[in-house]
């Protein structure tokens, strides 16, 4: 009846999702604020809440005269909210990538992305391209627009692509570029590694094995002083479930004994990835969806290395691992689960700006919390089911991190994925014990990821506020704002609001890093 409804209002011209103004993603902010802004503070600051709270996400989707395809493939754009007794200040300055470089020099596009090919460059030949396959990192996109990590007292942006760029906390320079491939043998890697209490960071990637293609777990180990990267090492690998084909992952697990690796029905196919790099193809076209296949949740030990067991599950598409951890006996993984990866679609210019007569949209869209839940015990392959944690649409899931990841949780936070709700623009907090939900939302008003931060001495795990950059929809395209709100209630506190020169984007992922002392 549902679908038939939209059907209807798309044949007659109608807003399908008349509260949604997803829009907001393809801004192209046209200039820096190198210098700090001052903002307009309401409410009040809570006054041990000092430190920088960095974001990253597209930046512009122009080149010249030429578009991108897809949002994924937008300039990235590093944001600075600096924070002190109540007092705020915010810049934006675009990561000065190599494909950022040439595309300007060039005034076109040039460089293949996500989801947009570029036009051939007369000046490589076809050896050059054949010669992109033996040195891959350098010849793809390094356009990291995704999030940002410390790795000690340093901080890089990401994305999926072997290269990461060292950025400075305060000034918002591009400092250092580092290639995976040279540093640890990674051809790629997740866009949100895992930074331990002890400062050592673990991620996941694909790494060329013995001549193999693996899946394996990548270690930097914390140094005071030092380079992380110079120590970096393999501490787990295991054998793709398709040697040719292996499962796309944005995020992966970690627990007490286990890395948890999530193996879902999209795939990259390596022969498609190298024939893309000869002929200048979108990285995209790689992606392949299984539906007839399950999704596999694979444990690998943390002392050894090695696979332990893997669960099976119901095919589903996923981006984010909310948390996952162990508990009298038991394996809990949480993440934002879709049927399938239509939401990768939904990304792009085209579908985002025709959304408004798409009836399936905000079907694209749809994830939901789920629960997977086995026992240690249980037999190697056995099928568990996905259960709902709360029926209320979710992405870019945060905890309070420092204590709780990989361990037993009660509270997660995160922003709405529901574009046909009553107000798209949500800030959710969800109990995942009861169900219960409590959300924060203004109207027209778009936030981005939450990031906790706890109150000094917090005694409760949800003890602290939540920090979301806000952009606004229709004519309100120069203005951002810092929003904190009391992660307990949900209640605004304080925020703090700019004026910006040009467009101001809607962000992806962030970081915050407390003032010391």
């Amino acid at each position: 009846m549902r679908s038939r409804i939209l059907a209807n209002m798309a044949a007659t011209g109608e807003k399908l999702y008349p509260n949604c103004d997803a829009t907001v993603w393809l801004r192209s902010c046209e200039e820096e604020v190198e210098e700090p802004l001052e903002g307009r503070m309401t409410g009040e600051f809570p006054p041990w809440l000092r430190g920088t709270l960095l974001r990253n996400g597209p930046g512009s989707l122009k080149v010249g005269d030429q578009r991108f395809d897809h949002l994924f493939d937008s300039s990235a754009l590093l944001h600075r909210f600096a924070m002190d007794d109540g007092h705020v200040t915010y810049q934006c300055r675009f990561l000065r990538t190599n494909t950022l470089k040439k595309n300007r020099a060039a005034n076109r596009i040039v460089v293949s992305e996500f989801g947009t090919k570029s036009a051939p460059d007369p000046c490589h030949s076809i050896f050059d391209r054949v010669a992109a396959i033996f040195n891959p990192a350098e010849h793809m996109s390094d356009n990291a627009m995704i999030s940002v990590y410390p790795f000690g007292d340093e901080v890089y942006a990401f994305t999926e692509g072997p290269i990461i760029h060292r950025v400075d906390t305060v000034t918002l320079d591009t400092l250092e570029r580092k290639n995976m491939t040279t540093c640890v043998a990674l051809v790629n890697h997740t866009s949100h590694p895992h930074v331990m209490p002890n400062g050592d960071v673990y991620n996941v990637g694909m790494s060329v094995v013995k001549g193999r293609i693996q899946h394996v777990v990548a270690k930097f180990p914390f140094t005071e002083k030092g380079d992380m990267f110079k120590s970096a090492r393999i501490v787990a690998s295991v054998k793709p479930r398709w040697t040719l084909n292996p499962s796309y992952m944005h995020t992966f697990g970690i627990t007490e004994n286990y890395f948890i690796i999530v193996e879902q029905p999209l795939s990259v196919s390596m022969t498609g990835l190298m024939r893309g790099l000869i002929t200048n193809d979108k990285l995209c076209s790689s992606l392949q969806w299984n539906p007839d296949y399950e999704t596999h949740i694979v444990l690998l030990s943390r002392s050894t290395g090695r696979e332990v067991k893997r669960f099976r599950t119901e095919p589903l598409f996923y981006l984010h691992i909310i948390n996952a951890f162990e508990q009298d006996g038991r394996l809990v993984v949480d993440l934002c689960a879709y049927k399938d990866a239509k939401v990768i679609d939904a990304m792009y210019v085209h579908a985002i700006e025709s959304m408004q007569s798409n009836a399936d949209y905000a079907q694209w869209f749809r994830a939901r919390p789920k629960r997977l839940e086995v026992s240690l015990d249980a037999p190697n392959l056995t099928k568990l089911e996905a259960k709902t944690i709360a029926d209320i649409g979710c992405e870019t899931p945060r905890i309070h991190y420092d204590l709780y990841n990989g361990k037993p949780y009660r509270y997660f936070y995160a922003i709405s994925s529901d574009v046909d709700a009553e107000n798209p623009g949500t800030v959710i907090k969800v109990d995942t014990k009861t169900g219960e939900s409590k959300t924060w939302c203004n109207l027209n008003c778009y936030p981005s990821e939450p990031i906790f931060v706890p109150t000094p001495n917090a005694k409760d795990e949800d003890d602290g506020v939540l920090l979301s950059v806000l952009v606004w929809g229709g004519d309100v395209t120069q203005t951002v704002a810092m929003l904190v709100l009391d992660a307990k209630t949900m209640c605004e506190l304080a925020r703090a609001t700019f004026d910006t020169p040009s467009p101001a984007p809607k962000c992806l992922h962030g970081w915050f890093l407390p003032t010391n002392g």
